[in-house]
């Protein structure tokens, strides 16, 4: 994988624990703060978890408090994969 697209990042999202269900990922949701879509820094915790098994991208703890929007989140797992190979 050369890149981790939004619609990645949807699914990875969707599959998250503790996440209200009814939590709409559909729609321009790039800039929406996390927070105001239901994920806090646990849930975000775990996304990196996911990413790291999934694409064997490490995140660091720290990165968590970057990654505030889709966006941001996309932008900086994209970085990761560069930093990878």
């Amino acid at each position: 994988m050369t890149s981790f697209t939004l619609d990645d990042l949807r699914e990875l999202l969707g599959s998250i624990a503790g996440v209200d269900e009814s939590t709409d990922l559909s729609g321009d949701i790039a800039d929406v703060p996390l927070a105001d879509l239901g994920y806090d820094s646990l849930a975000m915790l775990e996304l990196a978890g996911h990413v790291q098994r999934r694409y064997g991208v490490p995140i660091p703890d720290e990165a968590v408090e970057r990654m505030t929007t889709p966006r941001s989140t996309v932008d900086y797992i994209n970085a990761q994969f560069a930093t990878v190979g």
